[in-house]
């Protein structure tokens, strides 16, 4: 594989927000397909590895996963690129497993559908992010699992949400690793979410409290969803937070701070670190990353006292990645 460096364009910072957030600096990473979208950060190995989709649109039957790395953070190499014959590859997601090697997952929406599903949800391996087993599928067909997130116990969990062709009949899962394994998934909570159209959710397993899931609802009053529970997490319940976001992710800072990066559309769409209070179930915007239109769907990764985003955005015309460095210093 021919690597490409893509020089960053580094942006100014905007001034904090007033609940003390400050952008260090945003600067676009990766441009080279006519579309590029739905990212995903992860630091591995001493170095920074970024994840997304590429393709002639938004929506387009040649959407393919692309990885690339960066020790800095500034001069990016692709060194690796996943595509399908039979499906437009979309939504690309990272982590570690426990034996240390990477998870990528991403689903596939089917060229040809079949059985009543319309997406069946694949997962590749590797040990150092260039060379990929698989793909294996995961999950039931037609259910979209976004993300998966690892529990203490080092069990991978997802939550799957039905794609059927009636939105309004959208059901969300809870999704397990079959006997702990990152290829084989069963619905342990079915359903997991229903009511309104559950779709795209974050889990976190802090280590002293109870596991969180931010999850995306739209239809006729969308607004996010916070899903809480105690282990063995078969138990949930929800508080709405009266905000609509898109394309959530979650973390958890050292100090205890939950932030969340999301799509916010109240004043247009934009993508914004947040700050998540789970006892007053509320979602507060921090920060605006510079950001619009077709925008959202945030890597997080919290490094060097900073808070590391990558996230696509079409402000500056053409739809690119970004990563963002932002400041979250604790309140006197």
């Amino acid at each position: 594989m021919t690597a490409i460096v893509l020089a960053a364009l580094a942006l100014a910072p905007h001034a904090p927000h007033a609940g003390g957030a400050e952008l260090i600096e945003a600067r676009r990473i990766w441009d080279e397909a006519p579309h590029s979208a739905f990212t995903d950060l992860i630091r591995f190995d001493g170095r920074w590895l970024c994840t997304f989709r590429e393709g002639r649109g938004h929506v387009s039957p040649d959407g393919a996963i692309r990885v690339i790395a960066s020790v800095d953070g500034e001069s990016w190499e692709s060194i690796a690129r996943l595509t399908s014959h039979s499906a437009d590859l979309r939504d690309p997601k990272l982590s570690v497993m426990p034996d240390g090697r990477l998870m990528l997952t991403a689903a596939g929406a089917l060229h040809e559908p079949g059985g009543g599903g319309r997406h069946q949800t694949m997962a590749w391996s590797s040990g150092d992010g260039s060379a990929w087993d698989g793909p294996r599928p995961i999950g039931d067909l037609g259910s979209w699992l976004w993300r998966v997130s690892w529990s203490g116990e080092g069990l991978p969990y997802s939550v799957g949400y039905t794609t059927g062709a009636e939105r309004t009949s959208r059901v969300a899962r809870l999704y397990r690793g079959v006997d702990g394994r990152a290829d084989r998934f069963e619905a342990v909570v079915d359903p997991f979410f229903s009511g309104g159209e559950p779709s795209e959710a974050t889990l976190l397993f802090p280590p002293d409290g109870p596991a969180l899931c931010l999850l995306r609802r739209d239809g006729a009053e969308p607004s996010a969803q916070l899903g809480r529970a105690e282990a063995p997490y078969l138990e949930w319940t929800w508080a709405d937070l009266g905000t609509r976001v898109g394309g959530p992710d979650l973390i958890r800072l050292p100090d205890g701070r939950l932030i969340a990066v999301v799509r916010l559309y109240d004043g247009g769409p934009r993508t914004s670190v947040c700050r998540l209070d789970p006892e007053a179930g509320s979602l507060a915007e921090l920060l605006t990353l510079p950001s619009g239109g077709d925008t959202s769907y945030a890597g997080l990764a919290w490094h060097g006292g900073e808070l590391w985003v990558s996230y696509y955005s079409s402000h500056e015309e053409k739809t690119a990645i970004y990563l963002a460095r932002v400041a979250l210093p604790e309140a006197p």
